[in-house]
């Protein structure tokens, strides 16, 4: 019985594979197919002898491999597959005729060739069924001349040779180097000695680093792993490399909930400096990925959102300034201009008001409802995420840096296209959030469209606001004076000539929903706690409140409203909350978690407290919708932004903020002594709410800002 192997790059035709499987098996051959396809697409009783999907294959080895050759060429792809599949490698094996039906599946052939040098290899039906017809009228030549090719050739047999060398090498080496090895002091030292040997080459000495870190990751010496890094970028030449391996350690340094700010300077700086010089030489995307290493290292989440401090609240300046330094970098906000300003609003006809985000909707509703019942807009909603357009082109924040730095043009072309018809149909674009919608929504040259982008607080700690042109942004809205000031002095350009008119105008909230009875005068003592999602909420200081507060009256009760922090965000967000968890076992009589809920209004009828215990806010609706229910407001003033021009401080009332636990406490206690003194107090803090922040009151803000009224 004579065996043939067929390898497809594509699914063959039905009716084509259906005629060629009936004249083989006319020849007296047994067939077996390969290729990439889904094996479902394979009609059955077709009588092959085997069938293989290549692209099931790649699945069955797990999502690292399949991501691996899904970036492969076709032709490299199907023999990547096939080399590390021994069904299809036994298949090619015992085959005396292989066969390629496509042009991509010729490569693979030809490299199963070389192994099995018995087989025919051809490309196409007609060849193969020649080869067949060939070995039928001449079976003592093939006999013999099949007896004689029975070991691969010289290439492979070297090949082979070199291959298990290195995976004896390789063998030995992960044995040596194994955790268990890591885990005892005299291997951990010997390895961190081995990898700052002198005269190592650049390659095998970050090579080395690596395996090594990942060991000492894997035995529990997580420190000697970012160690181990470190001390091989200092002795490696290579700029690249070096740059790398600062990376990698500072990367490693934060996933254990560490932060090394030297370390992480430095390998910004690195990273920086590589970005300086592949752009000098016009290598936009190498100048890319340089940048998008320091940014992504400046603004990791561990270092601004998941500890009390941030180094940019501290010192925007004096943290960014090597960012300021890099030519890479300035370069990435040049601005890039309009061909045409902005129109003014259109008369005899309603102005087309687009308001687009990307995914996080909580602010928009009542805009959305006000425009919607407006004789004098028109409104339309974009969520970025559900276009199957937009979503992909706005989630390549890197691409979007090659682009602003002269590369990524077919990526500049798809966005052009893709927001076009949306700029060609709006007068005006208010775009919620200052990430990467914005900075989509600025790539394309807006023509007469008004580009309006509103920041909350989250973005200013991250690096999306300096992807963003603005000389293509018309005006900046903020929340707050305080997150106004920190964004101008991490962005210069926006206080220099040309820039977008910068706005200061509060959240959108519809604030008489929240006014119900608090009929019992024993709510005084509940205090509440809206929102702990994250440890800039840090609720820890209202736990400690509640201790001050208890020493003098056991009566005083918290209730926190929402969900809890995510343990899976951070290590270091997860050892802020093992210390939560132990307050709140301490606390347990005291504290009620009610956690998320639709009726925010109904579960702050149960508050007379209401607290904001964050190291930085950008406004904290939850405080102002507490005040309005009737509890009164305690507002610490934020770290993040104590002691500067705006604050805590100029947004609320002076009364409203303390700047210590102990203040907090005093101010409960003084305001709660008697049910009288509570009650006028809060009537004042709802009063103040309503008449300074309802929506009544900041939607004539919003009409001039966005109609021009």
């Amino acid at each position: 019985m004579t065996h043939v192997l067929l390898i497809a790059g594509a699914l063959p035709q039905p009716a084509v594979l259906k005629a060629s499987l009936e004249k083989f098996r006319a020849a007296g051959a047994t067939v077996e197919l390969v290729g990439l396809f889904a094996g479902e697409d394979i009609e059955p009783g077709l009588g092959l002898g085997g069938l293989r999907s290549l692209t099931e294959a790649a699945a069955e080895r797990g999502p690292v491999f399949e991501k691996r050759v899904a970036k492969l060429s076709g032709p490299r792809r199907i023999w990547a597959c096939i080399e590390q599949d021994r069904q299809v490698r036994r298949f090619g094996r015992r085959a005396q005729v292989l066969v390629a039906l496509d042009a991509p599946a010729v490569y693979a052939v030809w490299r199963l060739a070389q192994r099995n040098r018995r087989a025919d290899a051809v490309f196409g039906i007609a060849p193969a069924l020649k080869a067949l017809e060939a070995r039928r009228e001449r079976p003592v030549h093939y006999a013999l001349r099949d007896a004689a090719r029975t070991v691969p050739s010289p290439v492979v047999a070297a090949r082979s040779t070199r291959r298990a060398a290195r995976r004896g090498a390789g063998a030995a080496l992960r044995r040596a180097s194994s955790p268990a090895v890591m885990r005892t002091a005299l291997g951990a030292k010997a390895w961190r000695t081995a990898v700052v040997a002198p005269k190592v080459p650049d390659r095998l000495r970050a090579k080395l680093a690596r395996r090594v870190s990942t060991s000492m990751a894997k035995g529990g010496r997580k420190a000697g792993a970012t160690m181990v890094l470190n001390a091989a970028a200092q002795r490696t030449a290579n700029r690249a490399l070096r740059a790398d391996l600062l990376a990698e350690a500072a990367r490693a340094d934060l996933a254990r909930g560490h932060d090394d700010p030297a370390l992480r300077s430095t390998a910004c700086k690195a990273a920086l400096a590589l970005a300086d010089q592949r752009y000098q030489q016009g290598d936009a995307k190498g100048a890319a990925a340089a940048l998008s290493s320091a940014l992504t290292l400046a603004f990791h989440r561990s270092v601004h959102f998941d500890r009390l401090t941030s180094p940019l609240a501290a010192d925007p300046a004096g943290y960014l300034a090597p960012f300021h330094a890099s030519a890479a970098f300035r370069a990435l906000g040049a601005p890039r201009g309009r061909t045409r300003p902005a129109a003014p609003a259109p008369v005899g006809r309603p102005l087309r008001l687009l308001v687009t985000t990307y995914s996080n909707d909580n602010f928009l509703q009542p805009i959305r409802d006000r425009y919607a019942d407006h004789p004098g807009v028109e409104i339309r909603f974009l969520d970025l995420k559900d276009d199957e357009t937009l979503r992909p082109l706005a989630k390549g924040g890197q691409r979007m840096m090659e682009y602003a730095l002269g590369g990524q043009k077919a990526f500049g072309d798809q966005v052009e296209a893709a927001l076009r018809p949306h700029l060609d149909w709006a007068d005006t674009v208010f775009v919620d959030w200052c990430t990467n919608a914005a900075a989509l929504f600025t790539l394309a040259d807006p023509g007469t469209t008004r580009i309006v982008v509103r920041l909350h607080s989250y973005e200013a700690f991250t690096f999306w606001p300096h992807l963003v042109d603005t000389s293509r942004v018309d005006d900046m809205v903020f929340v707050g004076d305080h997150l106004r000031d920190l964004v101008v002095e991490t962005l210069p350009r926006l206080a220099e000539p040309g820039a977008p008119g910068l706005h200061v105008i509060a959240n959108a909230m519809d604030l008489e929903r929240f006014q119900r009875d608090k009929d019992s005068a024993d709510i005084r003592f509940t205090l509440g706690l809206v929102g702990v999602s994250a440890v800039a909420k840090d609720p820890r200081w209202a736990l400690e409140v509640l201790r001050l507060l208890r020493e003098r009256d056991e009566r005083y009760r918290l209730v926190v409203i929402g969900n809890g922090l995510d343990r899976k965000a951070s290590p270091a967000a997860r050892a802020y909350d093992d210390l939560l968890q132990k307050d709140l076992a301490e606390l347990a009589d005291a504290v009620e978690l009610v956690g998320r809920t639709e009726d925010v209004p109904g579960a702050l009828t149960r508050v007379g407290v209401i607290l904001s215990s964050s190291v930085r806010e950008s406004f904290h609706c939850g405080l102002v919708e507490g005040a309005v229910s009737g509890a009164l407001p305690v507002v610490r003033d934020w770290p993040f932004f104590a002691g500067k021009e705006n604050g805590a401080r100029t947004l609320f009332p002076a009364d409203w903020v303390v700047g210590s636990e102990r203040e907090a406490a005093d101010r409960i206690l003084a305001m709660t002594a008697s049910e009288e003194d509570w009650r006028e107090a809060t009537a004042a803090a709802a009063k103040h709410s309503l008449a300074t922040w309802d929506w009544s009151v900041i939607s004539p803000r919003f009409d001039r800002l966005l109609l021009g009224d």
